[in-house]
């Protein structure tokens, strides 16, 4: 038997979920499984397919010869402190038994994504040099998590991490209409195919697609693409005035592009950032890549007190 320590890791989103074991003292995942949500199913088959997934890989970790020291279940919806899912945006686990569920398996922790994504880039990642960072994730949402000296900062109520979700309210000085922009759904993904497609003759499904006619020169997805990096730049370089962190680290399908919407991005956050010492500071995109929820679900398993 191996006497090293290992824990489970599932990443739950709203489209994939991904399981794991991982080496806690590296953060390599050794064995690993995708299967797809099916959100639509409600959050009662959502929770039986993650169980189902966790057992097999219980199994095969035990098959293996690693000790599983726990398991950390990263969720896409508000976690409170205590571990209790608050929302129901993409599926409902609010009354269910999910603790207890996967708790049949090993002990487990269950923690908001993007905290749990900010953990594993704090303990294996690029934020290993930083006791105080800003870690926002951009892909399908948009999210952030302040880590500091190792730890998340879950906010009284476990909200601490929903910056881009609520509308950024104006007035346009030209007709005087109010204008309620959300900045997750300009600059993430599914924004950027509804603006792109409003524009383009041909349509497209996926902001990846969108990024690559912009690389290709398509001059409606450069402005797209171009003015959604602006747009995120202008919001995190709010959480840098207001927060203070020592760097910046970006993931997600889409942070961890590169081209125009990274350059537009990292251009529009130094511009907007106050103070002349702050606007320096790095800007990086996370080391973990596709692993980062899984790595940091299993990290969580043993970090909460």
């Amino acid at each position: 038997m191996s006497t090293r320590i290992y824990a489970i890791g599932l990443d739950v989103g709203g489209t994939k979920i991904a399981g794991g074991v991982v080496d806690l003292a590296t953060g390599r995942v050794i064995i690993r499984d995708v299967i797809p949500t099916l959100a639509q199913r409600g959050g009662a088959a959502v929770l039986d397919d993650c169980v189902a997934l966790a057992q097999r890989l219980q199994s095969q970790a035990t098959a293996a010869g690693f000790s599983l020291a726990g398991m950390g279940v990263g969720v896409c919806e508000l976690v409170d402190p205590a571990g209790r899912v608050t929302d129901a945006y993409n599926f409902d686990w609010r009354d269910l038994p999910v603790r207890e569920r996967f708790s049949s398996i090993a002990p487990t922790v269950i923690e908001a994504d993007v905290r749990a994504a900010a953990l594993a880039e704090a303990r294996y990642g690029a934020g290993r040099p930083y006791q105080l960072f800003v870690y926002v994730t951009v892909g399908t949402g948009i999210s952030y998590c302040l880590m500091q000296e190792g730890r998340p900062l879950v906010g009284a109520r476990g909200n601490a991490l929903a910056f881009a979700s609520a509308p950024l309210t104006t007035t346009c000085p030209r007709c005087g209409i109010m204008i309620h922009d959300i900045l997750e759904t300009f600059a993430g993904g599914p924004g950027l195919v509804r603006r792109y497609n409003q524009l383009a003759l041909a349509p497209v499904h996926s902001g990846q697609a969108v990024l690559a006619a912009a690389t290709a020169g398509d001059e409606q997805a450069i402005a797209v693409v171009t003015s959604a990096g602006a747009a995120l730049g202008n919001s995190v370089a709010f959480l840098c005035n207001v927060l203070d962190p020592e760097a910046v680290i970006v993931g997600g399908g889409l942070g961890l592009a590169s081209g125009r919407y990274w350059e537009s991005f990292v251009q529009a956050t130094r511009e907007h950032i106050y103070a002349a010492n702050t606007r320096t500071l790095p800007i990086l995109q996370a080391a973990l890549d596709v692993d980062a929820g899984i790595v940091g679900a299993a990290a969580a398993s043993q970090s909460r007190d």
